[in-house]
C-alpha cells in the first residue's frame, strides 16, 4: 500500500513545500501555502525499462559506451581510462580545500573538449554536454567562479536546486553525457522524509540520480561533505552505490592538494595526484618527487630525508625533529603529521635499546610540507632526526631513510622496497639507509647500527 504523506501546495502557482511558510518560496505571494495529501510512490515503478529484461551477455549493446577524457590526463590514468558513461563517481573533502574549483574545471575541459597534458592545454577530444547542478551555490556565483577558472562554454549548463527530482527530468530531456552534483547532502527528494542531507534524504537522492545516469548513459559525479574526522559523510551505501570514490586532501594553509582514489572499479586503488592551487585553479604537479623538499636546509641538525611511497608513486619528505632542555615537571611530546602514539613508540625503543635518556628534554616532530603520513616506513628518518636533534650532528646531505622499526629494535623491511630505491637512486641520493641492501655499506639492520654509523665515527 502506498504511504501518505502531507505536503503544502500554493493555491497561486501550485508550487509545492515539505513545511508550511507564510510566503510561497515559488511566487513570493502571502498566505497562500495550503496543506494536500499525496500518496508517496516509488518512481522506480512508474515504467517498465526494457533495458532491464533479461538478456545474454555477449548480446549487450556497448555503442555510445565508449570512455571519454576528464580534461586533466594524469587524472584520466588513474581513474583508468576516464570518464565510463553511466558510471558514478564520489568524491570528499573538507570545506574549502578545492572540490568545486577542480570539478568546475574538469566541467569546462569536457564541454570544451580540452585536454591537460604536462600543464599544456590541447584539443584532445569532441565537445560533450556537462550540466552543473549545485545545492549550495546560486547560479551568479557559479557564472563569477567560472569566468575566473576561464571555463564558461555553451556546452556547459548550470542549475541551482535543491530537489533531485528537477535534476532527474533535465537527465532526462537533456542526456548530458556529465553531470556534476555539488553536493548530495543539499538535495532532497519527494520520495523521502526528512530535512535534506539525513540518512533517508541522501539514500533516496542518490539512488535516484544513479538510476537516472544509467538508464542514461550519463557519468555522474557526486559531492559528498566528510565528518571531523576526515570520513565520507552519510550512509555507507553511498559508497557501495558508486564506481570510484575520490578523495580531495590537504591543509587549507597549504597551496598543494592531494588527489586520492579510494575504491576504483576502473582502474588501479589508492593512486593519487598531487596538485598545486594557481591563481586560476588547481594545476597538477607532474613530478612530486621533490616538491615537499622546497627551501630545506640540509645543513642543520635534526631533518632526516624518507623516501615514502603512496599508492605507487615515490616522493621524498623531509622528517624534522628538535630535542631541547624542558623546562617542565612533565617533557613534552608533539607529532604532527603522522601519529603521535608512533613517536611515544620509537622513543621509548631509543631508550631502551640504545640507553639514551629523554626524560629531561622536550621532543618535538613533524613531517615537512604539511604532508600527512600514515606508513611504517617514515619510522627510520623520523628516529635518525631524533638522533640528528639529540646530538646535535647534521645528516649527509643527501642521505635518504625508509624501514619499520620494531619494538626489538630491529628494523624490518617495508612494501614498495624496489619503486624507493629506484626513484632515489633516480634522484641521486647517496647514502641510501634501508634494511634491504645487504651489499650496501649503508645496510642497516638495527637502530644500533644506524647509530653507530651517523654519530660514532
Amino acid at each position: 500500500m502506498a504511504k501518505v504523506k502531507e505536503t503544502y501546495i500554493c493555491s497561486n502557482c501550485n508550487a509545492e513545500s515539505l513545511q508550511w511558510k507564510g510566503q510561497c518560496p515559488n511566487c513570493k505571494e502571502w498566505n497562500t501555502l495550503e496543506l494536500a495529501t499525496v500518496k508517496k510512490t516509488n518512481s522506480s515503478h512508474k515504467k517498465t525499462i526494457k533495458s532491464n529484461n533479461i538478456i545474454a551477455l555477449q548480446d549487450v549493446n556497448l555503442d555510445n559506451h565508449e570512455s571519454f577524457g576528464c580534461g586533466l590526463k594524469a587524472l584520466d590514468k588513474i581513474l583508468g581510462n576516464g570518464f565510463v558513461p553511466g558510471s558514478a563517481i564520489l568524491v570528499g573533502g573538507e570545506p574549502g580545500i578545492g572540490k568545486s574549483t577542480l570539478l568546475l574545471q574538469l566541467a569546462g575541459a569536457v564541454a570544451s573538449g580540452t585536454q591537460m597534458e604536462n600543464n599544456v592545454c590541447i584539443n584532445a577530444q569532441k565537445p560533450h554536454i556537462v550540466l552543473y547542478a549545485s545545492g549550495e551555490e546560486s547560479l551568479p556565483q557559479i557564472k563569477g567562479r567560472a569566468e575566473r577558472l576561464g571555463v564558461l562554454h555553451e556546452n556547459l549548463l548550470a542549475l541551482a536546486t535543491n530537489r533531485v527530482q528537477d535534476i532527474v527530468d533535465i537527465i532526462e530531456d537533456e542526456r548530458p553525457n556529465l553531470l556534476i552534483v555539488d553536493s548530495i547532502q543539499t538535495l532532497s527528494s519527494d520520495m523521502a522524509e526528512g530535512l535534506a542531507g539525513n540518512v533517508s534524504q541522501v539514500k533516496a537522492c542518490a539512488s535516484e540520480l544513479v538510476e537516472a545516469c544509467k538508464r542514461n548513459n550519463t557519468t555522474l559525479i557526486l559531492v559528498g561533505h566528510v565528518t571531523k574526522d576526515g570520513d565520507l559523510a552519510g550512509p555507507r551505501l553511498l559508497e557501495h552505490l558508486v564506481d570510484t570514490v575520490i578523495s580531495l586532501e590537504g591543509d587549507r594553509k597549504q597551496i598543494f592538494r592531494i588527489l586520492r582514489v579510494l575504491k576504483n572499479r576502473f582502474g588501479p586503488n589508492q593512486e593519487l595526484l598531487v596538485f598545486q592551487m594557481k591563481q586560476k585553479g588547481l594545476e597538477v604537479i607532474e613530478d612530486p618527487s621533490t616538491f615537499f623538499l622546497e627551501a630545506r636546509d640540509s645543513s642543520l641538525s635534526g631533518t632526516a630525508i624518507v623516501m615514502a611511497v603512496d599508492g605507487q608513486k615515490p616522493f621524498a619528505v623531509e622528517i624534522q625533529a628538535l630535542v631541547t632542555k624542558t623546562y617542565l615537571s612533565i617533557p613534552r611530546r608533539t607529532g604532527l603529521g603522522f601519529d603521535v602514539n608512533r613517536l611515544h613508540l620509537l622513543l621509548a625503543v631509543l631508550e631502551k635499546r640504545l640507553r639514551l635518556n629523554f626524560g629531561q628534554v622536550d621532543i618535538y616532530a613533524k613531517v615537512g610540507g604539511g604532508m600527512r603520513l600514515q606508513e611504517p616506513g617514515l619510522d627510520l628518518a623520523l628516529v635518525a632526526a631524533i638522533l640528528s636533534s639529540f646530538y646535535d650532528i647534521p645528516l649527509p646531505e643527501r642521505a635518504v631513510f625508509w624501514g619499520e622499526v620494531d619494538l626489538n629494535g630491529h628494523i624490518r623491511p617495508v612494501s614498495s622496497h624496489t619503486i624507493r630505491l629506484n626513484q632515489a637512486s633516480k634522484l641521486g641520493y647517496t647514502p641510501i639507509f634501508c634494511p634491504l641492501e645487504e651489499n650496501s655499506p649503508f645496510y642497516v639492520k638495527t637502530i644500533a647500527e644506524l647509530q653507530q654509523k651517523l654519530f660514532r665515527k
